[in-house]
């Protein structure tokens, strides 16, 4: 039974989505304990250094529908490492809710369901994990997209230019313009915005460059937001 499910939750908030092509919108955020990778510019270090709450789906869904216009997003975290997130997932949809999911990219996509959108990164070097990709994931956003299109969407967070390079030749290498929007994203503090700019327009990239809107709303919290 669905309602005799849980979760281990480090957060649920009512805030702005500040990345991937939803930002902007009002959205309710659930954010899942625990990961498997240690990104060197990780923000969201608490979700693996702190248990986390024990929580039904009921508890979890109960709260999204306190803010029943607002976009879903389950995040981490790595979300994917709580099986009990596919009911969370289904049972959203179910509510008709627009339901997002951020991975790491380091898990298999196939058991999401295709209504989900999917913001999947590709870890640089910068951020130390970079071998931490599943190769299989290629074909899965591939067949994710001739089911729905656009229905993920493929993160790089970019360090420097090692970073951008590595970047770009990803992108290259797997066509991945061809059936996924593709999201560039500066770690927070390190290369200058402009440069990360120019370099996709000399390069003609088909990529969209983003900034993450919360940290410019609220630059000094670091959770909840």
């Amino acid at each position: 039974m669905v309602s005799d499910l849980s979760l281990r939750i480090s957060e649920l908030f009512y805030s702005i989505q500040g990345e991937s092509t939803f930002a902007g919108l009002p959205c309710v955020f659930i954010r899942l304990a625990g990961c498997n990778l240690r990104c060197s510019y990780c923000d969201a270090t608490y979700t693996y250094n702190e248990a986390g709450k024990e929580m039904s789906l009921a508890e979890i869904v109960g709260y999204t529908d306190t803010y029943p216009q607002a976009l879903v997003e389950i995040t981490g975290g790595e979300p994917l490492l709580q099986h009990n997130v596919t009911p969370l997932m289904t049972a959203l949809i179910a509510r008709k809710r627009t339901v997002l999911l951020e991975t790491n990219g380091s898990l298999p996509l196939t058991a999401i369901p295709p209504e989900v959108y999917v913001i999947v990164d590709v870890k640089c070097p910068g951020s130390g994990m970079a071998t931490s990709w599943l190769s299989a994931n290629i074909e899965a956003i591939q067949q994710r997209a001739a089911r729905r299109t656009n229905s993920t969407e493929v993160k790089f967070v970019i360090r420097d230019m090692t970073d951008y390079q590595f970047a770009r030749e990803f992108v290259r290498t797997h066509r991945l313009s061809d059936f996924a929007p593709i999201l560039f994203s500066l770690v927070r503090g390190s290369m200058a915005l402009p440069r990360l700019a120019q370099a996709i327009l000399d390069d003609e990239l088909p990529v969209r460059l983003q900034v993450q809107l919360h940290t410019i709303i609220w630059p000094e919290i670091s959770r909840g937001v």
